[in-house]
């Protein structure tokens, strides 16, 4: 039986979100100054601009310049000594397992998959709710304002709606990729559900904030005809439905995720709506096929060296125009921190090739930015602060202990090296503030955790 949103504030004994229900829809009729910071627009044609203004108003950027006036009844955000920058975009992430971190233990027994195949199999719908409600909290504490969640356990209909009420919830802009019942089920995605939504989509979107997609998965067994059947209508039914899809190439056994790759390419499945996850030992043919049918690419370093997928080195990529970074969720990579994921990416890189010149800071800024804005084919509207586009972005403060000792020009250095996500001051969603000061808006976190407890505590007491 489908679940309405008052039943699952009963269930959840209370919103952990005070009046956050659509609460990073655009700010219609608001207006911001961001006065005198340094800011980063990411854009190429305008660079970095110190000592400026952005204007916000009806949720998008209005106007990028210095000596701004604050509009009438204008909300005026001081960033001087500051770095203003867009929200990062996260390209790909399992939002509905955030309360099974720590459980991962690197042993045959707490291993990623089949830990979170037992336990995600004695999910309540309030469970899923509130795994993505968190994951969604924890993304706009960190300046993430965009994730693309790959939402592959999607056991019934239930669970579908407790996914979407908490993406609705949450304070960021999403894109929900509907999926399976778990990651190894020969089932079908529940086409006539995606197709409903779809129809309706308006009365789902929260003011644009969120948009649908498929998780979609390739068959276990590639030579497998009947699976292959399978998947091949959920690929058509995305592209009758004009909806975006994520696939994983990946794995540890030597030669899967090349086959996978491979199969990929012989079917034609590569497009501009697709995403590729992963694929670290694509190989250059691989990867120009990709391009060539317009497809993006998402990294996720912190997970992929977590599970053994092999080094992310940047380097691999350098042909690939659609190409950006995913925290996998922070179940698996163990916490949301685009700052922490860049890090690892840049020395990766640095320790791969013995030289500390190979890769750039500001193209690890880019590819957590416009990057993944781009691979997931909304670059149009957000990853860069370009006037019309909408007004999702972080102010990071720059006077931590350890910040300490920068003192002017290019912050590229000390934002992939040394920043943290206690460091971003502000965020904005829409042109809606959901951080302020360093703290969420609205956000009982003390209710927040304690409901995360109480699920996992329920989940691994029915799992036995």
């Amino acid at each position: 039986m489908e679940m309405s949103r008052r039943e699952f504030g009963t269930v959840l004994g209370g919103a952990a979100l005070s009046g956050m229900a659509h609460g990073a829809a655009a700010a219609t009729g608001v207006a911001t100054l961001v006065r005198g910071g340094y800011v980063m627009t990411m854009d190429p044609g305008r660079g970095d601009l110190a000592g400026t203004d952005v204007l916000v108003r009806d949720g998008r950027i209005a106007e990028i310049s210095a000596g701004l006036a604050a509009p009438a009844g204008a909300e005026v955000v001081e960033a001087a000594g500051m770095v203003v920058l867009p929200g990062f975009v996260d390209a790909h992430t399992h939002g509905s397992i955030s309360q099974m971190r720590g459980l991962y233990g690197n042993t045959a027994e707490a291993a990623f998959f089949p830990t979170t195949n037992r336990l995600s199999a004695h999910y309540a719908p309030e469970d899923t709710y509130t795994g993505m409600l968190l994951s969604g909290v924890e993304s706009a504490a960190s300046g993430i304002t965009t994730s693309a969640d790959f939402f592959d356990l999607v056991r019934n209909r239930d669970h579908a709606e407790a996914g979407l009420n908490a993406l609705r919830d949450a304070p960021i802009r999403a894109r929900l990729l509907y999926g399976m019942r778990s990651k190894t089920a020969a089932d079908m995605i529940d086409l006539d559900h995606v197709e409903e939504w779809q129809r309706g989509w308006t009365g789902h979107a929260a003011d644009g904030r969120l948009s649908l997609g498929l998780a979609w998965r390739l068959p276990q067994a590639l030579d497998d005809a009947a699976a292959w059947a399978i998947k091949m209508r959920e690929w058509e039914a995305a592209r009758r439905l004009r909806l975006p899809l994520q696939v994983h190439v990946s794995g540890t056994v030597p030669g899967r995720a090349e086959a996978m790759f491979d199969a990929l390419i012989a079917r034609r499945l590569l497009h501009p709506d697709l995403q590729v996850i992963h694929a670290t030992d694509a190989r250059p043919n691989q990867l120009a096929a990709l391009e060539e049918a317009g497809a993006g690419l998402v990294m996720t370093p912190l997970s992929e060296h977590r599970v053994g997928y092999g080094l992310t080195r940047l380097d691999r990529f350098a042909g690939v125009s659609r190409l950006g970074f995913g925290i996998d969720g922070s179940g698996l990579a163990g916490f949301t921190d685009m700052f922490a994921l860049m890090r690892l990416a840049a020395l990766t890189m640095a320790g791969a090739t013995r030289d500390e010149k190979a890769v750039r800071p500001r193209q690890l800024l880019e590819l957590a930015t416009i990057g993944g804005a781009r691979a997931l084919g909304l670059d149009a509207e957000l990853g860069s602060l370009v006037p019309g586009r909408w007004a999702d972005l972080q102010v990071v403060r720059l006077d931590a202990l350890n910040l300490a000792g920068f003192d002017g020009g290019d912050p590229c250095s000390l934002l992939v090296y040394s920043a943290r996500p206690e460091d971003v001051a502000l965020v904005m969603v829409g042109g809606r503030v959901v951080k302020r000061d360093g703290h969420l808006v609205g956000v009982d976190m003390t209710a927040l955790l304690d409901r995360a407890r109480r699920s996992i505590r329920s989940v691994r007491a029915r799992a036995g």
